[in-house]
Formats: C-alpha cells, structure tokens, sequence
C-alpha cells in the first residue's frame, strides 16, 4: 500500500524542519508550511527530490553561489524569493 497524500505532506514538512543545518530547515520548514498544500503534483515530486539534496549544496544554490540542477531551477526561485520576502524586514 503507498503513501496516503496527507502522509505523503505531513513527511515532507517534517523533512522540511528537520534538516541537518539550522539554515535550512528556517528556509524550507516556513516554505513547506505555506506552500506545500498548494503545490502541483509535478512541483511535489520536484519538491521530494530537492529534500534528498545535501544542505550545503541546498545553502550555496539558493544564495546564488553555484547553480542547481536544471531540474530543480525553478522551484528553487519561489523558494528563494519566498525565503527573501519573510526574512526582508518591512519599514
């Protein structure tokens, strides 16, 4: 039997949080929480894939230091621009 759909989010918020660097995990945790019900199918198993990714590689392409997979490019944009817009302080 595979994995109910409210599972499959619950799983991936939980990785979301509970990444192996601090960074990470105020990066995607917030993002999971706000998008991960709304995504597409499609941006869902991007979404999986990217949670396989190593940290660092995660920090270094969303700080712009190198550049991601093709796969993971555009996905990787919302997350940076969501990740930008929260941690921007407002005046």
């Amino acid at each position: 039997m595979g994995e109910t759909a409210e599972a499959r989010l619950k799983r991936m918020a939980m990785r979301s949080w509970r990444r192996g660097t601090k960074e990470m995990d105020l990066v995607l945790g917030p993002f999971a929480d706000a998008h991960l019900a709304g995504l597409s199918e499609a941006d869902l198993q991007t979404y999986d894939v990217l949670l396989e990714e190593n940290d660092q590689d995660l920090m270094a392409w969303i700080l712009g230091q190198s550049a991601p997979p093709a796969a993971l490019t555009g996905l990787l944009a919302r997350i940076t621009v969501f990740a930008e817009n929260r941690l921007t302080p407002r005046n």
